[in-house]
């Protein structure tokens, strides 16, 4: 297996890592979608942010991670109670894969073989407990999208055909990539998605030539590169394992609700989901800090990337979507 590029090592695309480092802390936040120029980093930092995923428990020989023996469904062959730690699953879904190889279907080799059905899992029980990967996810076809969208509503992968009627869970963090200049993604997935970044070109030359410096010493010695950068990694992770245990103590007072309220309202964000995501990112964001409670400095660094993928148009505004959030958050909260 290739050794990815340290996650601390990339250089820039601060809002993109935060968004990545956010979801690790809180999963609730829901998914990250990054759009942006081609070449700016996107596949690399995904890939390299599962090296910073906390190791999740599950049942010795469940196909869907299960944490506990009561939670493995009955279709499953293993007996076994013990358990041991793996890493955070990350599932890659390429483009013009089958529904069958993502919902997992009847084995057809082993039928043939022994006469019996059994069930082939597939990507989703895979991403159980973890994160679903998709790279150009804006190309994603729309009955794969459909599938998509009614297992992450329900948590649960539901297939009923030949012969099979099995069910497992499938709850899965989503974390989408894309260039916006090959189209755009539907409005309903869209909305699955927590947070949403766009990356663009660096345009100082330090800057281009630090990331052709560090890509050039990844290029030629993988290990050894990755090895120098695995205290910085390491301090990363144990700062988000921190967060993640001090998260439940964080404190939001009502002032801080009334004003993301206020936020989506100004905007005329559908529903409700962009005040939940706002005010979970938000604590996310504090724990991540060390910070006690949530303050308006947290609202601001974080209200566009919760909040840009949720506005409706305006063809008379000619302000972009991140633009109009912070333009709004100045009028609300200063």
């Amino acid at each position: 297996m290739n050794t990815p590029f340290p996650f601390t090592a990339i250089v820039g695309q601060d809002n993109m890592k935060l968004a990545l480092v956010l979801t690790a802390i809180d999963p609730k936040i829901g998914g990250v979608l990054v759009f942006g120029d081609r070449g700016t980093g996107k596949s690399t930092a995904i890939r390299a942010f599962a090296d910073l995923l906390p190791p999740i428990k599950v049942v010795n020989g469940c196909p869907i991670n299960s944490e506990s023996h009561s939670d493995v469904p009955s279709w499953v062959d293993t007996t076994t109670k013990k358990t041991q730690k793996i890493n955070t699953p990350v599932v890659d879904l390429p483009l013009g894969i089958s529904s069958d190889r993502i919902t997992g279907a009847l084995d057809i080799e082993f039928a043939l073989v022994e006469g019996i059905k059994r069930f082939q899992t597939g990507l989703l029980a895979k991403a159980n407990r973890g994160y679903l990967y998709i790279d150009e996810v804006n190309l994603l076809e729309d009955h794969l999208v459909d599938l998509l969208l009614d297992v992450a509503q329900s948590g649960e992968n539901v297939v009923e055909r030949e012969g099979l009627s099995i069910r497992h869970a499938s709850r899965f963090i989503l974390i989408g990539s894309g260039n916006p200049e090959e189209g755009e993604l539907r409005p309903q997935l869209l909305d699955r998605f927590g947070l949403s970044v766009e990356v663009l070109t660096p345009d100082t030359v330090d800057e281009r030539v630090e990331v052709i410096k560090r890509r050039d010493d990844y290029d030629k010695n993988p290990d050894d590169y990755a090895a120098t950068w695995d205290k910085e990694n390491r301090k990363l992770r144990n700062k988000i394992q921190k967060a993640r245990k001090s998260l439940g103590s964080i404190t939001v007072d009502s002032k801080i609700l009334e004003h993301c309220a206020q936020i989506c309202i100004d905007l005329g964000s559908d529903g409700l989901r962009g005040e939940l995501t706002l005010v979970r990112t938000a604590r996310a964001l504090a724990a991540f800090n060390d910070k006690e409670r949530v303050d308006l400095g947290h609202i601001k660094q974080i209200a566009p990337m919760a909040l840009s993928h949720r506005l409706r148009r305006d063809p008379l505004d000619d302000a972009g979507s991140g633009t109009r959030v912070e333009r709004s958050v100045q009028k609300i909260i200063g």
